[in-house]
C-alpha cells in the first residue's frame, strides 16, 4: 500500500483552483497524467528576467523590461480591426500600450487615466514611437509585490499559457509534503545537494538560466533520485526473476565437443567467457533471462547454437526466433549444416512452411523429434506445441515486443531465455533499460578480420564511384548499394532506389537486383538468393532492410548514398553487412551538402572506428536513446529529468547503490527502504513494489 504521507501527490489536479473541465484535458494532455505528482515534475524550460527596470529614455528595445509609468490617455479603436491604445509615460518619454480583440471596459478599469500602472513586456520602437503589445503584467502600486522578478517559463500546449500553469504549478507545490530522506546522509553532503523537497521548490523557481540547467544541484539531485528509483525497480524485477523456479540444464558435452573440434577457426576469448556465463546460468535451478550483445560478425551464432546444444544434450528441446524470414534462413542453413553432422535434428517454421510440411513439423515437434527448431514469431502460434522446450534464443530482440517473447516462453516449460542482438547498446541504455537481465557482451573480433576501408565522399564523386564500382564488378567481387527511399518524393531530393536501380542497370545490366521494403517477401527472398548464391546479381540496390541478419561473405563493397541521413548505428549496421566474409571491404559514404555540423561528426566518427560500442555511445550522444533502435517496442526509458548526456556517473553510482540497498535489505523493511517505497511510487515504479516479496 502508498504510503498516506503521498496521498496529497497523487490527488486529481482538478482539485487545484482555476482548473475546469476544459483545462483539465489540456493539462493532462500536456503533462500525460492528471495527478499533482506530475504537474509538480513537469519542470520549467526557462526563465525570464523582469529586473531590467530603466527609464523609458533609456531603454534598450527589444529586452523585457518592467516601468512605472501613468496613463495619460486612452485611444479607443475606430473600427473592431483596429487595436486599442493606451498613452503611458514615466516622465522622460511616452509608451504606447496596444491591445487587440480586447473589452475597452476592461482596459480602462485595468489602466484608468491619471493612475500609476507597474507594467512588463517586450518595448519595441516603432516609427520613432516606443510601444508595448499587450503587457505581460499590469499591476498597481499596493499589488507590485505580486509582479515576478525572475518569471518561470515552462514547456505548454494550445489552450495553457505560461501564467497559468505558473499559477497551478505553485499551487501544486504547497502539497508538497516533507518526505523521509531516502539517500543516504554523507552522500547528500558529499555533492552538496538540498533535500528532494527543496529540489523540487529551488527548480520550480530558478533565478538565473544556469539553474535550469543539468548540471545544477537541484536538477542533480533530482536526475539522481529518478535514476536511483530506475535502478531498483530493475534490480528487483531482476531478484524476482532469479526466484522464479526454473530448471537445471546441464550437458555432457559430446556434442558441442564435436562441433567445437570441426569448426574451420578457434572459438575467441570473449566466445568462451560468454559461453561460460551462459552455460553457469542453465545449471542453476532459476529461470534464466540474460541479454547478449556482439557487433556484427562476432561469433553471436555459433554461441547460440552451443547454448543450444548444451539444452539439446541434457534431453530439452530448443528454439530461436529470428525477426525476419530471410534471418530465420540463414541461421537455419549455418545451423542445420553443422548438427546434421552430428545427429541433431533441426527445422526452419516459418508463416511461409507449406501446409504439408508444417503439420510434419508439429507432429514431430509435439513427439520431441525436433531437438532445435528455428523461425519466426510462426514459432508462437496456437497451433505450435513443444514436447518439452527448455532453451529459447531471440535474436535481434528489439525487433519484437515484449508480449511476442513472453509468449513464446510461454510454450515452454520454466524455459531459460537468452535475447541477442547485434546492435551495440550503450551501457547507459543497457543499466537503464535491460537492467532486468544479466548482461554478456562479446566485444573481440575473430582473427583475421580486416578492418573495412571506409571512406567518406562527396555525391559530385558519382561517376568516379561507379567506374571504381564496375572494376571490382568485373573481378568477381558482390557489391551493394544502400538508398534511402523507395520512390521519388517532391519533398525529397534523394535519390530513389528505384530510380538509382535504373540508373545502375544501364551500366550494369541483368547483374543488378532491387530489393526495398514494399517487396513482398516472396520476391525479396527470390532476389537475395540469386544475390548471395548465384552469379546472376552482384550488385544488390536495397533500402535499408538490408541492415540487420543479411550474410553474403562475396559480398565486400558498400555504398551508401546520402549517408549523412542516416544515424550512427544505423550505417554501421550497414557496413556491418561486408565484414562476413576475410576479403578486404570497402565502405563508400556518399554525402550531400551542406551537411550539418552533427552530420559531419557522424560521417568523421565512422571513418575513425569499427568499434560497435563506441559508436553506440556516439550515436547515443548525438541522437538521444529513444532513436538508437528506433522503436518504443525497445523499451528503452524516456526520463523526466535525466538526461544521459549529463548524468551518466550518477547513473552508474544509482547502479551500485541499488544493489548494496537491497543487499543490506532486501524487503526494504529499515527506515531507509520504506522512504525508498516512497521513491519507486514518486516515479511510477509501483509494479515493483506490488511484485516484490517484501
Amino acid at each position: 500500500m502508498r504510503d498516506e504521507i503521498l496521498n496529497p501527490l497523487f490527488s486529481d489536479i482538478s482539485s487545484i483552483k482555476g482548473v475546469g473541465s476544459k483545462t483539465l484535458k489540456l493539462l493532462t494532455k500536456l503533462i500525460d497524467s492528471s495527478t499533482i505528482r506530475d504537474l509538480i515534475f513537469h519542470l520549467p524550460s526557462n526563465i525570464i528576467d523582469r529586473s531590467y527596470c530603466p527609464k523609458l529614455n533609456e531603454i534598450q528595445t527589444g529586452r523585457i523590461c518592467t516601468v512605472k509609468v501613468k496613463i495619460i490617455e486612452h485611444m479607443a479603436p475606430k473600427n473592431k480591426h483596429q487595436p486599442y491604445k493606451v498613452l503611458v509615460s514615466d516622465g522622460t518619454e511616452n509608451l504606447t500600450l496596444i491591445f487587440f480583440k480586447v473589452y475597452a471596459d476592461s482596459i480602462a478599469k485595468n489602466l484608468p487615466i491619471g493612475a500609476f500602472r507597474y507594467i512588463s513586456g517586450k518595448i519595441e520602437r516603432f516609427n520613432n514611437t516606443l510601444q508595448m503589445t499587450h503587457p505581460d503584467y499590469i499591476v498597481s502600486e499596493q499589488d507590485v509585490a505580486k509582479l515576478p522578478k525572475f518569471e518561470t517559463v515552462y514547456p505548454l500546449t494550445a489552450g495553457i499559457s505560461n501564467k497559468m500553469i505558473n499559477n497551478y504549478i505553485n499551487q501544486a507545490l504547497i502539497r508538497l509534503p516533507n518526505l523521509p530522506e531516502w539517500l543516504d546522509d554523507e552522500f547528500i553532503k558529499k555533492q552538496n545537494w538540498l533535500s528532494f523537497k527543496e529540489a523540487i521548490l529551488d527548480i520550480h523557481s530558478p533565478k538565473y538560466a544556469c539553474d535550469l540547467e543539468p548540471y545544477s544541484k537541484s536538477r542533480s539531485r533530482l536526475a539522481y533520485d529518478e535514476l536511483l528509483a530506475n535502478q531498483l525497480a530493475l534490480a528487483i524485477v531482476r531478484e524476482r526473476v532469479k526466484k522464479q523456479q526454473g530448471r537445471v540444464i546441464i550437458g555432457n558435452g559430446m556434442l558441442r565437443k564435436k562441433v567445437i573440434e570441426k569448426l574451420p577457426f578457434n572459438l575467441t576469448i570473449a566466445q568462451k567467457n560468454v559461453l561460460a556465463e551462459i552455460y553457469d546460468d542453465q545449471s542453476q535451478p532459476y529461470r534464466m533471462l540474460r541479454l547478449l550483445q556482439g557487433d556484427v560478425g562476432s561469433g553471436k551464432t555459433i554461441v547460440a547454437l552451443l547454448s543450444m546444444l548444451n539444452g539439446v544434450e541434457a534431453g530439452v528441446q530448443t528454439a530461436i526466433m529470428a525477426p525476419t524470414e530471410i534471418l530465420a534462413k540463414q541461421h537455419f542453413e549455418t545451423i542445420s549444416e553443422i548438427c546434421d553432422n552430428i545427429g541433431v535434428n533441426v527445422a526452419l517454421l516459418t508463416g511461409k512452411t507449406k501446409a504439408k510440411e508444417r503439420r510434419e513439423i508439429l507432429q514431430d515437434l509435439e513427439n520431441g523429434k525436433i531437438n532445435i527448431l528455428i523461425g519466426t514469431h510462426a514459432l508462437f502460434q496456437n497451433d505450435v506445441n513443444y514436447k518439452d522446450l527448455g532453451f529459447i534464443v531471440v535474436d535481434e530482440q528489439h525487433r519484437f515486443g515484449v508480449d511476442q517473447r513472453l509468449l513464446l516462453s510461454e510454450k515452454g516449460n520454466k524455459a531459460d531465455i537468452l535475447v541477442m542482438t547485434a546492435t551495440p547498446i550503450p551501457r547507459t541504455l543497457v543499466l537503464t533499460s535491460y537492467g532486468d537481465m544479466e548482461y554478456s557482451k562479446i566485444d573481440q573480433l575473430p582473427e583475421g578480420r580486416k578492418p573495412v576501408d571506409t571512406r567518406v565522399l562527396p555525391i559530385s564523386k558519382l561517376s568516379e564511384t561507379v567506374a571504381g564500382l564496375k572494376r571490382k564488378i568485373d573481378t568477381g567481387v558482390k557489391a551493394y548499394w544502400v538508398c534511402p527511399l523507395v520512390e521519388e518524393s517532391e519533398k525529397s531530393d534523394l535519390a530513389a532506389a528505384e530510380a538509382r536501380f535504373e540508373d545502375l542497370q544501364k551500366i550494369f545490366g541483368n547483374k543488378v537486383g532491387l530489393i526495398h521494403g514494399k517487396m513482398k517477401e516472396k520476391e525479396k527472398d527470390a532476389i537475395m538468393d540469386k544475390f548471395a548464391n548465384s552469379d546472376e546479381i552482384n550488385l544488390l540496390v536495397a533500402t535499408t532492410v538490408i541492415e540487420v541478419g543479411v550474410n553474403v561473405p562475396k559480398a565486400t563493397v558498400m555504398i551508401i548514398e546520402h549517408a549523412e541521413r542516416f544515424g550512427l548505428s544505423q550505417l554501421h549496421q550497414l557496413r556491418g553487412r561486408v565484414k562476413r566474409g576475410v576479403s578486404q571491404a570497402t565502405c563508400l559514404l556518399l554525402y550531400s551538402f551542406p551537411l550539418s555540423e552533427t552530420a559531419k561528426e557522424r560521417l568523421n566518427i565512422m571513418k575513425q572506428t569499427e568499434d560497435g560500442f563506441l559508436i553506440a555511445e556516439k550515436d547515443l550522444e548525438l541522437r538521444g536513446g529513444g532513436e538508437i533502435l528506433g522503436t518504443r517496442q525497445s523499451g528503452f526509458c524516456n526520463f523526466r529529468i535525466a538526461d544521459m548526456n549529463y548524468h551518466k556517473n550518477l547513473l552508474y553510482i544509482a547502479n551500485q547503490d541499488a544493489k548494496l540497498i537491497l543487499n543490506k535489505d532486501p524487503n526494504l523493511q529499515s527506515a531507509r527502504g520504506k522512504a525508498l517505497r516512497n521513491l519507486l511510487y514518486l516515479f511510477g515504479k509501483d509494479d515493483s513494489i506490488r511484485n516484490y516479496r517484501g
